[in-house]
């Protein structure tokens, strides 16, 4: 979860909000929707305990077209894109230690070790997973400490109503940073004990994830004036420097790149599970799917559309595009979930039913809402990748029709 997004969005939200307070206040709210999500695929997890995330979840519960639009999305949207983004970043904060290094060449390196060793051993790969996060936890969790003692907090903004659009979509914004809240069902039939370990490790991941963005928020927003901060990528930099000079700014660097070898990691790990489940269900080539151990091919397969965005793609407007993206994936999923309980009734055990989901649903719908009319270019692009994943599946379904009818 704790990837790019915490560092780099909330000088953007402060160019809309003005306010370091609301700033925080949408990044608490952010933090509630994923946890309404987290709860929503923890009794999906217990009833479905296997891997492949929303194509498998979609699949059982709507239609088989919908799990396998899901699974495109993933694909490209929540893997494959932010991937591609989160590489170019580590090759830009590791200039300073890499400087006749280009982004794209350190960022290509990058995502070719991590496929290695994830396709190498599924044990080895969890375990520099788990020790790249531990120690990325530890290091947040110091500078934040350290931080907030030295900051004067102030109610700095300027006069107006609530600005109710602005605010909904800093929510699209910020639910790219907590995307990865429902990482752990990707994975979910490599888990030891899935029907309770998925649902906690979901809900507790996001509740960890929460506290440390409000502490490195609170941090990046109170550091400096607002108008040193608004509308700047690089706000973590900006405020560790009015904080500690130049070098608790190169420290705070360090942090990001580890941030992102993380990052970078868990999606190396993760993504490649769907990938293989599509194989192995038929709708994507067979040489995809796993054998024994990890998936390999789907894991150099994803890897290799990663470094074809790296060294091709663009990736301004992806804060929006991939969190309404995704946002529309997971609200499908949770009218799955609800499909699902209204169909086996009440063994089918969902936390707060029927509110959970409910609130969820809304929360999505608000935000998509607010983002088709303030972004709608990025909003259209998101849903036009909606419209080829249905257009793939039909052509599918016709050739898989063609081919019975020939046999």
């Amino acid at each position: 979860m704790i990837g790019t997004g915490v560092f780099t969005t909330s000088g953007f939200l402060l160019a809309d909000l003005r306010s370091p307070w609301l700033v925080l206040a949408a990044w608490a709210v952010g933090g509630v929707i994923a946890a309404l999500g987290a709860l929503n695929y923890g009794a999906l997890a217990r009833r479905i305990p296997e891997s492949g995330g929303e194509y498998l979840f979609l699949s059982r519960t709507l239609h088989p077209g919908a799990g396998y639009v899901a699974g495109w999305v993933s694909l490209l949207v929540g893997f494959s894109a932010p991937l591609a983004a989160g590489a170019f970043a580590f090759g830009e904060y590791g200039k300073p230690w890499l400087p006749a290094w280009p982004a794209r060449v350190s960022g290509t390196l990058l995502l070719i070790a991590f496929s290695v060793v994830h396709a190498a051993h599924v044990r080895r790969g969890a375990w520099l997973q788990n020790a790249a996060v531990v120690l990325k936890v530890v290091l947040i969790m110091l500078f934040a400490g350290f931080a907030v003692s030295r900051l004067k907090f102030t109610g700095e903004t300027r006069a107006g109503s609530f600005p109710l659009s602005a605010f909904g979509v800093s929510l699209v914004w910020i639910s790219f940073s907590y995307s990865g809240w429902n990482a752990a069902v990707y994975v979910g039939g490599e888990v030891r004990n899935p029907e309770r370990n998925l649902p906690r490790a979901l809900l507790l991941g996001t509740a960890l994830v929460t506290l440390l963005y409000l502490a490195l928020n609170t941090v990046f927003v109170f550091a400096a004036p607002v108008e040193q901060l608004a509308g700047k990528l690089e706000i973590g930099r900006i405020a560790s420097e009015h904080l500690g000079g130049p070098t608790l700014a190169k420290a705070i660097g360090a942090l990001v790149a580890l941030t992102l070898v993380s990052f970078v990691s868990s999606m190396v790990m993760a993504g490649p599970r769907v990938c293989a489940r599509m194989a192995a269900d038929g709708y994507l080539p067979r040489w995809l799917q796993a054998g024994q151990g990890p998936p390999r091919a789907a894991i150099y397969f994803q890897g290799g559309i990663a470094v074809i965005l790296l060294w091709t793609a663009t990736y301004q407007g992806l804060l929006t595009y991939i969190g309404f993206t995704l946002g529309l994936n997971t609200a499908a999923t949770v009218l799955g979930l609800v499909r699902l309980r209204r169909r086996e009734g009440a063994s089918l055990r969902v936390p707060g039913w029927p509110w959970v989901p409910v609130l969820f649903l809304l929360s999505v719908l608000g935000m998509t809402v607010f983002s088709i009319a303030r972004r709608p270019v990025e909003s259209l692009v998101g849903l036009a990748t909606i419209g080829v994943g249905l257009l793939a599946w039909r052509l599918s379904q016709q050739k898989g029709t063609t081919n019975r009818t020939e046999v």
